[in-house]
């Protein structure tokens, strides 16, 4: 697998949260070779095992990874244009003038208008454009729009996939098809490695709208432990060295605090020295806003860690990244897998 091309692959596609149905096809092609069973759940999380080569029954131990992301669906037509209200979290500053694609009766491509500033009032002139006054243009008549538009169909943001200068690429929905991508090379590099543990990398539906897809494929899977691959704040000019920012190209983050087992932590950064990963530190004081969150808390509680791939411009349609970043964090996830022996579990226990 080229990493490059497949994370371009899902990043072009559509997949607002709730419809993932594109990539979750795409995902399970991929998978298909490299796992044992693949299976989609009544939710939609595309579960892929690779079946470890120890006693059976063998401890599990759960990726996961979302394959949603942020968009827009249509409320009302008003007058031959369209009128939208978010699914999952939006910056309203970024969406004017993007192209979209409106999933309607046929795939329409569109542009996020407003009105324009010679009409505004000089208090309008202050804020940012509120959501409500946006609208997307089609170029269709009313009637024309009516016929192939009706309120709740989605719309997704057109991100064109770009390479930029030493090894950087922007796009949109990296947050989190970087990751997908990772348990992708994660599973590529197990094909050399011997593991005694059943591997399930599951693809999670509807994290940006509350860790849905996390909360039900942990409760089915069962893991006796689970790593959440996701995205993490890069550095960049205007953010605080406070919000704990991770560097690009300098290898995943792992994540320290409540939502984290310190063992599982300890062991993944021995691993990447071990192995010569590089690796960064992301403190979480409480909880991660990630999947992490919900395997944590499922069912008697499942010890949890995270990854995270440092990112820029996160929930923009310029989302970037470093590729090595996310070939680092697969190789250094199919290595923990495979040092993890039929004790490990046991010896997570709390001490009384």
């Amino acid at each position: 697998m080229k990493t490059i091309e497949f994370l371009k692959q899902l990043s072009e596609e559509s997949g607002v949260s709730g419809y993932e149905d594109n990539i979750r096809e795409i995902l399970r092609g991929h998978f298909a070779p490299l796992t044992d069973e693949i299976s989609v759940d009544a939710m939609g999380n595309l579960i892929a095992l690779k079946k470890g080569a120890g006693n059976k029954p063998s401890r599990r131990i759960m990726l996961a990874g979302h394959m949603d992301e942020i968009g827009l669906i249509v409320t009302t037509l008003e007058k031959g244009f369209i009128r939208f209200t978010q699914v999952g979290g939006f910056d309203v500053r970024t969406l004017m003038g993007r192209e979209v694609l409106v999933h309607g009766r046929r795939l329409l491509p569109g542009v996020i208008g407003c009105r324009p500033p010679h009409v505004l009032s000089e208090k309008e002139h202050e804020k940012p454009v509120p959501m409500d006054k946006l609208f997307v243009d089609t170029g269709l008549s009313e009637q024309q729009l009516s016929n192939q538009v009706r309120p709740g169909d989605l719309i997704s943001i057109r991100g064109k996939f770009t390479e930029l200068q030493n090894g950087h690429v922007s796009g949109k929905a990296f947050d989190d098809r970087a990751s997908v991508t990772a348990m992708a090379c994660c599973l590529e590099h197990l094909q050399n490695l011997s593991h005694t543990w059943d591997v399930y990398a599951v693809a999670t539906v509807q994290e940006e709208v509350g860790l849905r897809g996390a909360m039900t494929s942990a409760f089915g899977v069962a893991p006796d432990i689970g790593i959440a691959i996701d995205v993490g704040f890069g550095k960049q000019p205007g953010i605080p060295e406070a919000l704990y920012t991770v560097e690009l190209g300098k290898g995943p983050a792992l994540c320290m605090g409540p939502n984290i087992h310190p063992r599982i932590f300890e062991t993944l950064r021995t691993t990447a020295r071990q192995h010569e990963i590089p690796f960064q530190t992301e403190i979480c004081t409480g909880g991660t806003g990630t999947d992490a969150n919900a395997i944590q808390l499922t069912r008697e509680g499942i010890p949890t860690a995270l990854l995270s791939i440092p990112l820029r411009s996160m929930h923009t349609p310029v989302e970037m990244l470093q590729i090595k970043d996310i070939e680092r964090t697969g190789r250094l996830l199919a290595h923990f897998i495979a040092g993890l022996s039929d004790s490990f579990y046991d010896d997570l226990g709390w001490q009384s």
